[in-house]
């Protein structure tokens, strides 16, 4: 399902936070290639500007380059908007674990600063990235949104506190918010460098330059990698709803099946050997688990489905093989 088929109408203001991010500028693509005029905050600590130059110069596009954790700088941004997607965090468990006074500053009182100024802006809905971190220590599988564990990370406690405040704002001021609890997102444009670099695009370039992708653990932990496409159809779902039941609530934002590192590993070095065969040869190692880590995510997603309708477009090797291309044909 793409955006024309949800039947959306291309004349909204829509304020994207970190929208030079991953997530953030692929919404930012697909939002403006509709029709619709994006303001965009982003104080690219964590996004990229080659992720937005394309957007610069097109007449609905408005950058603003300042912090969520200044609330005058909200303020501006909420300035007639429509609806907000808030994408803009201090992501990844281990950066959380490293520095926990930085991801509750940004995650915490950044996320606040927002909803005070969507809240004061009379913006009519707030729809939020929250995380799959908040299921915690549950073993319950799959994860059904009502029942969930206790944190595991400074990063999952700050995204818990998040739905937490979206309630409040919701009961308390009349702020409409939607929390989409994201499964291990990937696709085009997600940073493969750095130390918190998401799996799927480090091994990826690992594995492109015939390096040995490092799995944490023996390869046995499980995740419900979620491609970038049918995140944008949730938050656009999310954005458009007119069923009042279907609003200040969460939902997992996933594909509904797991796939343990290993094959995970095994599924890319096919994709990636049909533009060189030696990427086959390539092996494999195994590192210490990390600390904070859930050993298995998988979600339901049927609550999106009844509520948003929502209906995922790619599974987990289609979504592979067009990151994988877009990584071979973009990326050095």
């Amino acid at each position: 399902m793409n955006i024309s088929e949800i039947g959306f109408k291309p004349h909204y203001t829509i304020l994207i936070t970190g929208g030079a991010g991953f997530i953030g500028s692929n919404l930012t693509e697909s939002l403006l290639n509709n029709g619709n005029k994006i303001i965009c905050l982003d104080n690219f600590s964590t996004g990229r500007k080659e992720n937005i130059k394309t957007f610069l110069s097109h007449p609905n596009y408005r950058l603003i380059e300042g912090d969520i954790r200044n609330l005058e700088v909200c303020r501006k941004a909420c300035s007639g908007v429509d609806y907000i997607l808030h994408q803009a965090a201090l992501g990844s468990v281990p950066r959380s674990i490293n520095d926990p006074i930085t991801s509750n500053e940004v995650n915490v009182g950044g996320f606040l600063n927002m909803l005070v100024a969507a809240r004061d802006e009379k913006v009519k809905r707030f729809i939020y990235a929250a995380s799959s971190s908040t299921y915690g220590d549950s073993k319950n599988l799959p994860k059904v949104e009502d029942i969930i564990g206790q944190p595991l990370s400074p990063y999952a406690i700050t995204k818990y506190v998040n739905e937490l405040y979206a309630k409040i704002f919701s009961t308390t001021y009349g702020l409409e918010t939607i929390g989409l609890r994201y499964f291990n997102v990937f696709g085009r444009k997600q940073d493969p460098n750095g130390a918190y670099a998401a799996v799927i695009p480090k091994f990826v370039m690992q594995l492109k330059k015939l390096e040995s992708p490092v799995i944490n653990g023996d390869g046995s932990y499980s995740r419900d990698f979620t491609y970038i496409d049918n995140v944008i159809q949730m938050n656009v779902l999310a954005m458009l709803t007119d069923n009042e039941k279907a609003v200040n609530t969460v939902y997992n934002v996933a594909l509904g099946n797991r796939i343990d590192l290993n094959n995970l590993v095994a599924l890319l070095k096919k994709y990636l050997s049909q533009f060189n065969p030696k990427i086959m040869d390539v092996n494999i190692i195994y590192g210490p688990s990390r600390e904070g880590d859930v050993p298995h995510s998988l979600a339901s997603i049927e609550k999106a489905k009844k509520m948003l309708g929502y209906k995922p477009t790619h599974n987990l090797e289609e979504g592979l093989k067009e990151a994988v291309d877009w990584y071979w044909e973009n990326l050095k």
